[in-house]
């Protein structure tokens, strides 16, 4: 299993704070309180799924400060929801954060490669965040002399289920886009991958949800079988930020579900 020795790649602004989940509403907005004061403290989330199992009245929740703005408006809602703590802690320890916002596996991959963490894309020498393709736009473009373009998807894995780590955690049309998105770039002689990052410290693998998006989980199949590659990594989550800890493999049963249809 790969590992990049737990490095500190994405750091937390300074400010972060620890209070108790209330709610959520209006699916972009956590509400939460300060177990010290009682104030509330309304968070901004970016995260459009489920975040199945997480949302428990009274568990922590870690809050980053918003960026200040040197001119214009400031953002009405003062704190990014960063971070939720898994009930009664990890097999005994002392509870653990699993990273919620869906913008860290972007800023990660791209601290990654910067850092020479990722061992498909030593060779590049080119990144581009962003990059629009047909009628998607995919989180990140590599590109080196000589190399054919490598094109990212990221994905923010925050379930855990019979000891896997599973994305999506709610059906996800979108997804699906991107997977076919991948197949038709991966025709066309480009490289496509898909970057899953667990930012939780359980599941000892990778696979899709097939329970929640039986067409996701298809559509993943046929793309690994179409040559799309899968990087999937955990993430290990503290209170100072996002460290890039080691690779997940793909469940076996998934491996072997991938081979036999491609055989």
């Amino acid at each position: 299993m790969c590992s990049a020795s737990g490095a500190l790649l994405l750091p937390y602004p300074p400010g972060c704070r620890v209070a108790a989940f209330v709610r959520r509403e209006k699916r972009f907005t956590a509400v939460t309180v300060d177990p010290h004061t009682g104030a509330e403290l309304r968070a901004h989330t970016n995260n459009t799924g489920s975040m199945l199992g997480l949302l428990r009245p009274g568990t922590q929740a870690l809050l980053s400060p918003a960026p200040q703005r040197a001119t214009g408006p400031q953002r009405a809602l003062q704190w990014t929801l960063e971070a939720l703590a898994l009930p009664g802690g990890h097999r005994g320890e002392p509870p653990a954060w699993v990273g919620v916002n869906t913008l860290s596996p972007n800023r990660l991959l791209a601290a990654a490669w910067r850092a020479r963490l990722l061992p498909e894309a030593l060779a590049y020498t080119g990144f581009a965040p962003e990059a629009k393709t047909g009628a998607s736009r995919l989180d990140a473009l590599l590109t080196g002399p000589g190399l054919p373009p490598l094109y990212v998807e990221c994905k923010n894995v925050t379930l855990v289920e019979d000891g896997q780590a599973q994305f999506p955690d709610a059906a996800s049309e979108r997804g699906r886009k991107h997977l076919d998105e991948l197949v038709r770039l991966r025709s066309e002689g480009c490289r496509a991958a898909l970057f899953f990052l667990t930012q939780r410290p359980d599941g000892d693998c990778f696979a899709p949800a097939e329970a929640i998006d039986p067409q996701y989980a298809a559509g993943l199949v046929r793309a690994l079988r179409a040559g799309v590659e899968l990087w999937a990594w955990r993430a290990r989550v503290t209170q100072a930020g996002v460290h890039l800890a080691e690779r997940l493999p793909l469940a076996p049963c998934w491996a072997a579900r991938v081979r036999e249809e491609g055989g």
